[in-house]
């Protein structure tokens, strides 16, 4: 059973993704454009140029502040502190979900594509996307645990700031929302859901603090907004411009690493 102060803070930032998807869902600066007629494949789509809107840094930048401070400020602390206490009080099963809810979102951009409601990209440009937001998020997440050294609540290591498990999370839930935001707002949230899922479980498994989580969550949409905006320039260079070329690019996840395998023909 989850406290009744934690159940607040969830809610809380609940609101405050929701709040996120409605404020980028009406902004229409979005400048990745797809011709209708192509369908979900290797074919390489014609683009324009991404412009970067600061709006969208607010949210992630309002997250990673919080998690940043909850590092030192006493009375953020002492909320890490009081709200794993009280977890441990209720004694939670400890479960693996968080392990695969954290792909969870991203998989059923796949799946939903598979049996035909489209996203805004085809196969090869939204896993390139993906692939990127998830270099994206691993160079930013896995330096910074060494650097700062948190401890675990379990205290089975000091590798607990920021979550991992969470930064992909919500990297899969803000790809799933920039893909089907236009079309299908209600699907395109959805995918927030599994991501505080996921961050709830590593509280409860005793894994990270409250900070840990919430930092987490801003490193991975801001991840995969920087994955958007690259997207043009990486195209470039993969041969975007010549019709006579295809590249599959493809993220993976194999003994606690990730990384990204490519494949072009000429």
């Amino acid at each position: 059973m989850i406290p009744k102060h934690y159940k607040k803070m969830v809610l809380s930032f609940l609101v405050l993704i929701s709040s996120y998807g409605k404020v980028a869902a009406q902004n229409n600066s979005d400048s990745i454009q797809v011709p209708e007629n192509i369908k979900d494949s290797t074919v390489i789509s014609n683009t324009e140029k991404e412009r970067f809107n600061y709006k969208r840094l607010i949210i992630p930048g309002a997250l990673i502040g919080y998690g940043v401070a909850s590092l030192t400020v006493k009375d953020l602390k002492k909320l890490n502190f009081s709200t794993r206490d009280e977890i441990n009080e209720h004694k939670p099963d400890h479960i693996k979900l968080d392990s695969y809810t954290q792909f969870a979102p991203a998989a059923l951009v796949y799946g939903l594509n598979a049996i035909g409601v489209e996203g805004k990209h085809n196969f090869r440009d939204r896993t390139i996307i993906y692939g990127t937001s998830m270099l994206i998020t691993s160079a930013i997440t896995i330096p910074l645990k060494h650097i700062v050294k948190e401890e675990r609540p379990d205290q089975s290591n000091n590798l607990s700031f920021p979550s991992g498990h969470t930064a992909i999370a919500f990297a899969s839930a803000q790809f799933m929302f920039r893909e089907y935001k236009d079309t299908n707002f209600l699907l395109g949230i959805s995918g927030y859901s599994l991501a505080v899922f996921t961050g709830i479980y590593r509280m409860l498994n005793d894994k990270h603090w409250v900070g840990d989580v919430v930092a987490g969550a801003g490193f991975g949409i801001l991840s995969t907004e920087l994955a958007y905006w690259l997207y043009p320039k990486i195209n470039t260079m993969l041969g975007g411009k010549n019709k006579n070329t295809a590249t599959m690019v493809m993220p993976f996840y194999q003994d606690k690493s990730i990384g990204i395998g490519l494949v072009k023909t000429f």
